[in-house]
């Protein structure tokens, strides 16, 4: 389409031969193509998860058509807020609740029918139609109810030395993907689904007998059937076909990260990380889209920083300004309701994250959580044997000590404010230390749970 117009453009106004006439004819293709042209924004964390992802992509979506998870399972839990209303998605897109949308599962994605099926009839239980928005791609690998049981196994073995699982069977199920053993979403659709489901559950049972694990899986496994037929009533498709259908025909769409950067499996703190490629890239594979359609990245992270689970937490606090971090910022997890450990920004991790996702623009969350503090504090560098560093190192050790640099804070409340001009002189100089640090605009601040709680600073 694009080579039919250049050759249009180009042929009427060559003739002429006046070169200001090629010139504008090249303005207008330009033009032209960038409205015709959409490429797939991304939104993603840019933390150890639980950054506020699914208020972002909730206020987002009414620019885009299509809202499409890439990766991840129901291990993530992205909470909703409209007035006394409140919603935790666990698999299901956050832009189910827009009229309008289509929300995609993609191949990327690991599923429990029995969470979604649950997630779906809670979601309609609200009036939402979600059979007329909500496509699940075929190639997306279903969690089995031994996936499960082997995780929770696994971790108990671990002892001491345990990752933090929310024991969702989501590592066992990435592991059978890889080790290309897995059942996928249409494979419910052949007339040997049940030999192949017991296949690979005879599997995972002998796998089984390594641990000294009890278990009874009879009653899980009935309602995983039950959840198995409920989806045979929704639409399974080529998700990768469908997503680039939509590109082509320039409609805006939106793929939704789960988990954050920090616990990607190759660029995270690893082994403490997810089974999945949090970042950015993720999206290429978990979606079916060429690098050369990702427009837009969002990076949106807390004004300060929180993990659940283990693994190394640099700005981590054990004093009373943790715990007040923790009950001012409800950090409690949304899937498992574990307290989440909380401390100051790290703006290495945070830069790094910037670098490795290619990020165009930052969303701040919960700054309004630090209205009462005297002091705030980003790390700024670490110092890692008597050495400071600015660069995120390939592991991080006992020896490794943050270095902070202190800023005055606002100590008021922020939370009914909706212009920028209108925070404190002290809030702003936050603000603006962290872009000149990324060197990426903070594009959208939140002050609150809600929608109307999101201050856009610019228009794209």
């Amino acid at each position: 389409m694009v080579k039919k117009m250049l050759i249009k453009y180009c042929s009427a106004e060559m003739r002429g031969s006046e070169k200001i006439a090629i010139f504008e004819s090249k303005k207008r293709l330009l033009h032209i193509i960038k409205g015709i042209m959409k490429k797939v924004d991304v939104v993603l964390g840019l933390q150890w998860g639980d950054e506020g992802k699914g208020k972002v992509v909730d206020v987002l979506t009414p620019s885009y058509k299509v809202i499409a998870r890439f990766q991840g399972g129901p291990n993530a839990g992205h909470s909703l807020h409209f007035g006394d209303t409140s919603f935790v998605l666990h698999t299901v897109p956050s832009g189910i609740f827009r009229d309008g949308s289509v929300n995609i599962i993609g191949n990327g994605v690991v599923v429990d029918p029995v969470i979604l099926a649950k997630e779906i009839s809670d979601i309609e239980a609200h009036g939402v139609d979600v059979k007329s928005r909500l496509l699940i791609s075929k190639k997306a690998h279903i969690i089995l109810p031994t996936h499960r049981i082997l995780d929770a196994a696994s971790e108990a073995a671990k002892g001491k030395s345990k990752i933090g699982s929310t024991l969702k069977g989501i590592g066992p199920t990435y592991m059978d993907k890889t080790g290309r053993n897995g059942l996928r979403f249409g494979d419910v659709l052949a007339p040997d689904f049940m030999a192949r489901y017991e296949k690979l559950k005879n599997k995972h049972v002998a796998m089984l007998r390594q641990y000294d694990f009890q278990y009874d899986i009879a009653e899980y496994e009935k309602t995983w059937m039950e959840g198995i037929e409920f989806l045979r009533g929704y639409r399974f498709i080529d998700s990768e076909q469908t997503v680039n259908d939509y590109i082509a025909a320039g409609e805006g769409i939106l793929a939704e990260g789960a988990q954050g950067s920090m616990l990607d499996v190759d660029f995270g703190t690893y082994p403490f990380v997810t089974s999945s490629n949090t970042v950015c890239a993720g999206v290429c594979t978990g979606l079916g889209v060429a690098p050369t359609k990702i427009g837009d990245v969002y990076g949106i992270f807390k004004a300060y920083c929180t993990r659940v689970g283990s693994g190394p937490f640099p700005t981590e606090l054990f004093d009373e300004v943790g715990e007040k971090l923790r009950q001012v910022g409800h950090e409690f997890g949304a899937t498992t309701g574990r307290p989440r450990r909380c401390g100051w920004l790290d703006m290495v991790a945070l830069k790094y994250a910037v670098m490795i996702n290619g990020v165009t623009g930052l969303i701040m969350m919960k700054a309004d959580v630090m209205n009462d503090f005297d002091t705030i504090k980003i790390a700024t560098s670490y110092r890692v044997g008597g050495v400071e560093t600015d660069v995120f190192p390939y592991e991080v050790t006992d020896d490794l000590e943050p270095v902070y640099t202190e800023f005055k804070g606002w100590k008021c409340d922020i939370c009914g404010i909706r212009r920028y001009e209108d925070f404190p002189a002290e809030f702003k100089a936050y603000v603006e230390f962290i872009e000149k640090a990324t060197g990426v605009p903070v594009k959208i601040i939140s002050v609150g749970p809600d929608r109307e709680q999101t201050i856009i600073r610019y228009e794209d």
